[in-house]
């Protein structure tokens, strides 16, 4: 018979394991990996850092040998892409068979990469594109699912459309989410898709960003973008809500089942918050967004329509892009959740356990270039000529620096010209590879083995690159400038964006509106 001891020891042990499964990896969590950068890690090197991280499901924009080498015999489920530019010939049927011969077949007998989803476009009915995808996107779909089933993966692999929460909406005389309804323009299409869906068994997939709420409306009451149970909680009928994200979810919902397609499966494909380029990103902010998003996907709390739902949500993102446009705005570069060289920048739990203060595993093997950096010189001849140093400023931001570190609110602003040139000049030099040539600036810089960070604003090293895959890399700077020369013409600090880019979230600044008015009104008329 045991003893005491032997029975409080094994309940205890029980009760561990069952609290060990419960906040497991088994949440439906996953993460954005997007490529846009000038150096890109070793395939291996994330692959471990996806592992080391308990992440099971990944979520792309693209289909390349480099992600698919990275991702070969993990086990971790992935949703490939068909770029927005290829929705048009997917409208042709043997096109879409070849692709999926070529992107899934391949990839799933040759490299055992485990293909789950196929993501037939991104974000195709933003207002922003005038319609361009507007009439070849379900076309593509259906050519896509049906290549699928013939290739007998169809029970297996779904196509699924993501879509930008633009895309519904409550109208202004009844701005609950219970109203939730398509946008006016795209709500026959949407009718069609959901339908088709329905049919198909594939899920809905929605990108929904909390962030832009506060991005766009300066009076929107900040506690309601997070999870933390601070906000002033707004009524919709019986149902009480004290964050965005569920009344965004819900809205989409009620929209779903206005079609009679309540059932059909609602992925979140992006959700995230920046850490730099705007007043409300940062670090702490960002850290705090991602305990509650995490904590709330591993509790399995649902949202007051779907209550206990487990809702499958993919972070974004994974790294930084440091090569995208930030035509959105100068935030866009900062969505990774590690730095471009694998630096995670706060604690989160990301095997879906939810567990607080986790930190985040940062990647190995990462090689670094020389530990030195270029800065102005503060004893060359035109040093203090504001106007000189300001063209090459402009000269390096136009090709591969990342200036939005000074922009209002971000990690380098309210420097000093000094320090803002030395923050330029060095983002380039470490972008083209601390080259010969790229650390001159019309005699204007120097090299030095002296960091300068200060505060916030990191002075960063660069990290070799494994492959540039299809992001050129940016031209270095002549080493004399004529007066017709970039760095003479080019506007204030200008930021020409790497075209790219997943273009992506550039009408984004409207997913606060779909459910802005409810938000403001509960605040404003209790």
């Amino acid at each position: 018979m045991a003893s005491p001891r032997q029975v409080v020891v094994f309940w205890a042990t029980a009760l561990l394991a069952a609290a060990t499964f419960f906040l497991s990896g088994n949440a439906s969590l996953g993460v954005n990996w997007g490529t846009i950068t000038y150096h890109r890690l070793p395939p291996k090197t994330v692959a471990r850092l996806l592992h080391d991280n308990g992440i099971k499901r990944v979520k792309l924009f693209d289909v390349d040998p480099y992600t698919m080498e990275t991702l070969s015999n993990t086990d971790i489920q992935v949703m490939i892409a068909v770029n927005n530019l290829l929705l048009a010939a997917m409208n042709d049927y043997a096109t879409a068979k070849a692709w999926v011969n070529a992107n899934v077949t391949h990839y799933r007998t040759h490299s055992k990469v485990n293909i789950k989803y196929v993501a037939v476009g991104n974000e195709p009915f933003l207002k922003d594109y005038k319609d361009r995808f507007t009439n070849v996107t379900l076309p593509a779909l259906k050519n896509i699912q049906k290549a699928l089933d013939e290739a007998g993966l169809g029970e297996e692999i779904k196509a699924t459309i993501p879509i930008n929460a633009d895309i519904y909406y409550s109208p202004w005389y009844n701005p609950v989410p219970s109203a939730g309804k398509w946008r006016d323009d795209v709500a026959g299409l949407m009718s069609d898709i959901v339908k088709y869906y329905n049919q198909t068994g594939a899920p809905f997939t929605v990108n929904i960003y909390p962030f832009f709420s506060l991005y766009i409306d300066a009076n929107f009451p900040s506690d309601f973008a997070f999870f933390d149970g601070k906000a002033k909680p707004v009524v919709d009928g019986d149902l009480i809500y004290t964050n965005v994200f569920d009344a965004n979810y819900d809205t989409l919902l009620a929209a779903l089942k206005s079609e009679g397609c309540g059932d059909v499966p609602i992925i979140v494909g992006e959700v995230g918050w920046p850490t730099d380029g705007d007043l409300h990103a940062n670090v702490s902010i960002a850290e705090r967004f991602y305990k509650g998003i995490t904590q709330k996907i591993a509790k399995k709390t649902g949202t007051p329509q779907r209550p206990k739902e487990d809702i499958e949500v993919y972070l974004f993102g994974l790294f930084d892009e440091e090569a995208k446009s930030i035509l959105p705005g100068p935030f866009e570069r900062s969505w990774g959740i590690f730095s471009t060289d694998g630096k995670p920048k706060f604690p989160v739990d990301l095997s879906g356990g939810g567990v607080a203060g986790k930190a985040a595993v940062a990647a190995v093997e990462v090689n670094y270039l020389a530990k030195k950096w270029c800065v102005l010189n503060k004893e060359a001849k035109q040093a203090k000529n504001e106007s000189r140093v300001s063209a090459n400023m402009d000269y390096a931001c136009g090709h591969g620096a990342d200036c939005m570190p000074l922009s209002y609110g971000s990690s380098c602003s309210g420097m000093d010209l000094e320090m803002q040139a030395s923050y330029v000049f060095n983002s380039y030099f470490q972008a083209l590879g601390q080259g010969t040539g790229t650390c001159v600036f019309d005699g204007l810089a120097k090299e030095t083995t002296k960091d300068y960070s200060r505060g916030s604003c990191k002075f960063e090293i660069g990290i070799k690159a494994y492959n540039l895959g299809e992001v050129e890399a940016p031209a270095p700077a002549p080493v004399e400038q004529d007066e017709d020369s970039p760095a003479k013409v080019h506007g204030k600090h200008a930021h020409v964006g790497n075209e790219a880019s997943e273009g992506r979230r550039r009408s984004m600044w409207k997913v606060g509106s779909v459910i802005m008015a409810f938000v403001l009104a509960g605040f404003l008329l209790d």
